[in-house]
């Protein structure tokens, strides 16, 4: 079993921290364009410098998601991908030799359809470090957070900046990472942020002794180089799934697929900050 010393996405944030470099933490929706394609993408964010990756479950009504994800999580879905194909996704690219950690990112619905006994099994036995469950509101969540702590994973929180008098509620007793949204409304790419963004970032931290995070709308390098002063770790969800859908005529040709996941490697390492 998993433990606090053991998870590795805490081990990540540490010695990034004694680097002194912020965690570059990648998303993609597992099955788009297929599952093998969706292994190789995970082998190529590590090689371009990935520190842990965010490994989504598509799913039929992604309420926090943004067209470029929605239109990723239905191909996935045509393909029959649930929540069991994307841990086993975890597992396989361990087995194929990755180091890195592994977030789960789904809905609440289909972790009740498994069974929550089963879920957090399952969740070790494929060695994933954390999980994001955006549908499911702090008050409703006493139980997963003692099941996660039993498991030694950590059940991150996403905190918004409309949470200001919720945010000691909302990290209070979280583990991993604290998320903090960088803008109101759905994932997707934005040219600018949530106005008092940068304030709302500094009453987290006040808050949490945990790494603070920033995702939701972050797409260029720019943009991550921006957030990397002032945090612990970028997330990167939409423009790499879009980068994703504009190759996909070139990974689902067996020609042209390395150059594909070539153009995924190079876009991800472009944002390292």
């Amino acid at each position: 079993m998993t433990t606090e010393t053991t998870n590795r996405m805490d081990l990540a944030f540490r010695s990034l921290k004694e680097q002194g470099k912020t965690a570059l933490i990648p998303f993609l929706t597992i099955g788009d364009p297929d599952l093998e394609t969706s292994l190789a993408i995970i082998a190529e964010l590590e090689a371009a410098g990935a520190d842990m990756v965010e490994l989504g479950v598509p799913y039929s009504d992604p309420l926090a998601d943004g067209p470029v994800i929605q239109r990723a999580s239905a191909r996935a879905l045509r393909g029959n991908i649930h929540l069991r194909t994307c841990m086993e996704a975890a597992r396989r690219a361990r087995e194929s030799g990755s180091q890195l950690p592994f977030i789960l990112f789904t809905y609440y619905n289909p972790v009740l359809q498994l069974g929550l006994d089963t879920f957090f099994a399952e969740l070790n036995d494929h060695e994933i470090s954390g999980l994001i469950i955006p549908d499911l509101p702090v008050e409703e969540s006493e139980d997963l957070r003692r099941r996660s702590r039993e498991a030694g994973i950590n059940l991150i929180p996403l905190v918004a900046p409309t949470s200001s008098e919720r945010i000691a509620k909302i990290v209070d007793g979280a583990s991993g990472f604290v998320y903090c949204v960088s803008s109101l409304g759905v994932t997707g790419e934005r040219a600018s942020f949530h106005q008092d963004v940068d304030r709302f970032i500094e009453s987290v931290r006040q808050a949490t002794d945990l790494p603070v995070a920033v995702g939701f709308g972050i797409s260029t390098p720019e943009q991550v180089a921006r957030f990397a002063g002032i945090c612990d770790g970028v997330v990167v969800g939409s423009a790499i799934v879009r980068k994703i859908e504009e190759v996909i005529f070139l990974l689902q040709d067996p020609t042209k697929r390395g150059d594909g996941l070539l153009q995924i490697r190079d876009f991800v390492a472009q944002l390292r900050p």
